[in-house]
């Protein structure tokens, strides 16, 4: 499928959301053409957009990529609420049917994260949406942490930030509803825990563990093939050593990395992956890493480059920190962060 850049996207069904983004930039966060980067942008690879990708229904909003519905009004509580302040409000809108409906949810991390664009800020959302009273701060997820369950996931509307923050903390609420249209999978998370992060019971709690919405992952998601290992949620296939250059570089280092494995190695293409594909190996049950047990892979690190550029500050790039599943930033110039190739 090309885009209206003329530029091609990946359209085979996969399990993660093209990141939206359109431009390559240089480690000083210049624009520059995207061919021979190795970068996000010239790849493109993940379930295209369709276009248009929202129809407005009334006071809400359909999104056409994953079929889930979202209230048009981004600031529905018109104030910050807790954690579970917010899941009790989400709760009362199906108690009065808001909008005729009754299976009103918090969303759950990669349900809000669905929503992401990384071609924009101020929002990051995709260009043209029909949200109104955007704040540009954090959302609440109906995630738990693992790495600690007296906290859960939020995400940063300004530039895409994904963090865990205290449920004691008040943050904005985003219901979603619909059950999806088979594109997004489950977080992994299966249990329930209390504001002090105790194991609750999880029915009637309106957490993600209750409602695990998404696409079950395959019984056996991972299949090892020697220097490799498939991913049978996503059908990437990642390389088993997850620690290519044997110390943290800077992204610049990351890219030529990868480019020199597909030099001694030209039966595949190898390349950096983007935040999305980064974030799809993330199972929020486990942390330290938040990879799915057993672990399939050789010398994981915590901290891993991908191939998209932060549009808040373009000489800066995508990272996902995988001690705890959270994705954030870090300086191009610097090297602190490590790399693992992936090829489709």
């Amino acid at each position: 499928m090309k885009d209206s850049g003329g530029l091609t996207i990946t359209t085979h069904r996969v399990s993660y959301l093209w990141t939206g983004q359109q431009t390559c930039h240089n480690i000083q966060g210049r624009v520059i053409d995207c061919v021979g980067t190795g970068q996000d942008a010239e790849f493109r690879h993940g379930i295209a957009w369709p276009t248009p990708r929202f129809e407005i229904r009334g006071e809400l909003v359909e999104d056409r990529l994953t079929g889930l519905m979202w209230t048009r009004k981004t600031n529905f509580a018109e104030f910050p609420l807790n954690w579970q302040e917010a899941l009790d409000f989400v709760q009362h809108m199906n108690l009065q049917q808001r909008y005729g409906f009754s299976d009103w949810r918090l969303p759950n991390r990669r349900e809000l994260h669905s929503l992401i664009s990384y071609q924009t800020c101020k929002p990051a959302l995709p260009t043209g949406h029909p949200f109104t009273e955007v704040f540009q701060g954090w959302y609440w997820t109906s995630t738990t942490a693992a790495i600690n369950p007296a906290y859960a996931w939020y995400i940063h509307m300004e530039g895409a930030r994904m963090f865990y923050g205290g449920k004691d903390q008040s943050y904005l609420v985003w219901p979603v509803r619909a059950n999806g249209n088979g594109i997004l999978p489950v977080t992994g998370q299966r249990d329930c825990y209390n504001t002090e992060g105790m194991s609750v019971e999880c029915s009637g709690s309106g957490q993600d563990g209750e409602y695990q919405s998404g696409v079950a992952w395959p019984q056996a998601r991972f299949t090892d093939h020697g220097d490799n290992v498939e991913d049978h949620l996503t059908g990437l296939y990642w390389y088993r050593n997850a620690n290519l250059t044997g110390n943290p570089v800077n992204w610049a280092r990351a890219l030529s990395t990868v480019d020199e494995l597909n030099q001694q190695d030209n039966t595949r293409h190898w390349r950096l992956p983007n935040i999305n594909e980064l974030e799809s190996l993330v199972d929020c049950v486990h942390s330290k890493p938040a990879l799915s047990r057993p672990l399939v892979f050789d010398n994981v690190q915590y901290f891993y480059w991908s191939s998209s550029t932060s549009m808040y500050e373009p000489d800066w790039a995508w990272v996902l920190y995988l001690d705890k599943g959270a994705v954030g930033v870090g300086q191009k110039k610097i090297p602190n962060f490590f790399v693992w190739p992936v090829y489709s």
